[in-house]
């Protein structure tokens, strides 16, 4: 297993936001100590052009130059640009690492899956795993697919690729919830919207299911965007996931034996380490 993983990614806090640097400190150490056979990498920051295949110029220079927050979940801290590159060089090297036959995991923050092409929102500035995707089937793969599993709909990944014909999208999210989106599929938007409180069972047989069905797209590369936010313990919503939960995901992704690089995005419990080790752990065997 290849974590790429950046410190720097940690210097930027809100007190009380729940994507907070601690999410990152407290996993870190953990994986050093449990698995010393794994390899950390820092990734090279995404360059302005790798962005621009997913967000426009105007958002590129709003990010740069935020003088304000984007709103109320999504501060405008300083030197946030340069960290949400990095965020985004970290998918990217994932993305190409897994095509070399390496699995791969990006810990690092902020996430993305909720920004869109325009607007930063929901903790999210560049949509890190749409840049990915969009950076490898320019220059490395034919088809791409995105198995997003965290418990709120990834909007921002939904915009950027809908109707591109070499990406397939399929996120499992609780609904209603937060962005309010994600309620019905279409052309190569595959959504499975989960009510709030469904059995746990229920949620881990759909998004096997969500899976089973990007196989058939037969992709050259799977982008998992992990999230953890659906364990039963997380404030901010209201689904009922355990930790082994995580590992069955995991054990998914191990059986499927086509390349893949899963990315940070959600999970506030004080539980998150332990969920990412699990998840990987499974997943590495």
């Amino acid at each position: 297993m290849i974590i790429f993983h950046d410190a720097r990614c940690l210097e930027y806090s809100t007190p009380g936001h729940p994507e907070g640097p601690a999410r990152i400190a407290r996993t870190a150490p953990l994986l050093k100590d449990r698995h010393p056979d794994w390899e950390w990498r820092k990734p090279e920051a995404a360059t302005a052009a790798a962005v621009l295949r997913a967000h426009s110029s105007d958002h590129l220079a709003r990010i740069k130059n935020a003088a304000r927050d984007f709103d109320a979940d999504t501060p405008a801290y300083p030197n946030i640009y340069e960290h949400a590159l990095r965020s985004a060089g970290a998918a990217i090297e994932a993305a190409h690492a897994a095509l070399r036959g390496e699995r791969a995991f990006s810990l690092m923050r902020p996430p993305g899956h909720h920004a869109t092409r325009d607007q930063a929102m929901g903790f999210c500035y560049f949509n890190n795993i749409a840049i990915a995707a969009l950076d490898v089937i320019e220059n490395a793969a034919h088809r791409v697919a995105i198995w997003d599993f965290d418990a709120h709909h990834g909007n921002g990944s939904e915009a950027i690729v809908a109707h591109n014909s070499r990406i397939a999208f399929a996120s499992i999210h609780q609904f209603p919830a937060y962005p309010g989106t994600g309620a019905k599929s279409f052309a190569n938007i595959n959504n499975y919207p989960v009510a709030p409180f469904t059995p746990r069972d229920e949620y881990v047989d759909t998004a096997r299911r969500a899976l089973e069905n990007l196989m058939a797209f037969k992709p050259d590369l799977i982008l998992v965007s992990a999230g953890f936010d659906a364990y039963t313990r997380d404030p901010l919503v209201q689904m009922t996931l355990e930790q082994e939960d995580f590992a069955a995901f995991g054990k998914s992704l191990r059986k499927i034996g086509v390349p893949t690089a899963a990315i940070l995005e959600g999970g506030y419990s004080d539980e998150l380490p332990e969920l990412i080790d699990s998840f990987l752990s499974s997943w590495s065997k």
